[in-house]
């Protein structure tokens, strides 16, 4: 069965075909195309709080791309949800309504509980008996899960995230909330250790040359982002051949992950490069194989 997830991101728009395998009771999902788009929504959004006309048709061409990959596929099934960006934007619902009319495609606008719970899908295989806190950051929110013996506990949503850090879009009262938040929570459940998923956390993770598995230390972290702090935009796209849609807002995402950590007095962290789209396949595989729903890797 093939099974598709496209992710409307603030920063990126990301979509990602896959086998569902059922091998001995457990499923693996086997990757036959993943694309990334700079679609960069959370840019006009977050400073104008609408998204302007020229990005709309980007947006629609993006789209009807992906769904001729998904015909020439022969996907199954598929899921099509947006985040923080679609949530804020005044002009959502003409945008959405344009899509539908258009292309056919129905998007789902998720909350960020919406999205920490399909996020959850695949963290939790990630866990042991250790109390966890999850720090998911997309471009226009981030959202904080905590984990007790593999089981979620408490969770929140902030409307934060890098590119509205990037484009000054916060306020210390916000910053306070999520600080009092996760210092009230790591106290009360005894936190131990971070997990973290996103694309940044992932390209820090990558830089320092981690091994995948290992866990990402607080002061590995913080080495990787004062290398990065030294150079100018051109320079990280240059030298380090980061993404232009990378590049700029990969230290305010990584003030916000070092910012959770330093809270929570946690000193490392696992980056098991997951997210929302493998949370939206498991979904998916799970609403059309209830009977089958053990599911152990994603490839």
């Amino acid at each position: 069965m093939k099974l598709a997830a496209i992710d409307i991101g603030s920063n990126a728009v990301r979509c990602q075909i896959s086998t569902a395998l059922n091998q001995n009771g457990k499923v693996i999902f086997k990757r036959l195309e993943y694309i990334r788009y700079p679609m960069r929504l959370g840019d006009d959004v977050f400073s104008q709080g609408f998204i302007s006309e020229g990005k709309v048709q980007k947006f629609m061409k993006l789209l009807h791309a992906f769904q001729l990959l998904l015909d020439v596929h022969e996907v199954d099934h598929y899921m099509i949800c947006a985040t923080s960006a679609m949530r804020s934007s005044q002009n959502a619902a003409e945008v959405l309504q344009r899509v539908r009319e258009t292309l056919g495609l129905e998007i789902q606008v998720i909350d960020g509980d919406a999205e920490a719970d399909l996020v959850n899908r695949v963290i939790a295989s990630f866990l042991d008996e250790r109390n966890y806190l999850h720090i998911d950051v997309g471009g226009g929110s981030t959202e904080f899960n905590i984990y007790v013996n593999r089981e979620k506990v408490a969770c929140q949503s902030f409307e934060q995230g890098s590119i509205r850090h990037m484009q000054g879009r916060d306020s210390t009262v916000l910053w306070n909330s999520m600080r009092q938040w996760i210092e009230g929570n790591a106290k009360k459940f005894n936190l131990t250790r971070a997990i973290g998923t996103g694309g940044n956390i992932n390209k820090l993770f990558e830089m320092a040359g981690k091994t995948k598995g290992k866990p990402f230390f607080r002061k590995q972290i913080e080495e990787v982002v004062s290398r990065i702090a030294l150079m100018s935009l051109e320079e990280r796209l240059t030298d380090l051949l980061l993404n232009p849609d990378r590049a700029d807002v990969i230290l305010p995402a990584a003030e916000i992950y070092l910012s959770a950590m330093k809270w929570a007095k946690l000193e490392c962290m696992l980056v098991p490069n997951v997210g929302l789209k493998d949370g939206m396949l498991h979904a998916l595989y799970e609403r059309h194989h209830p009977q089958h729903f053990t599911i152990s890797s994603i490839n």
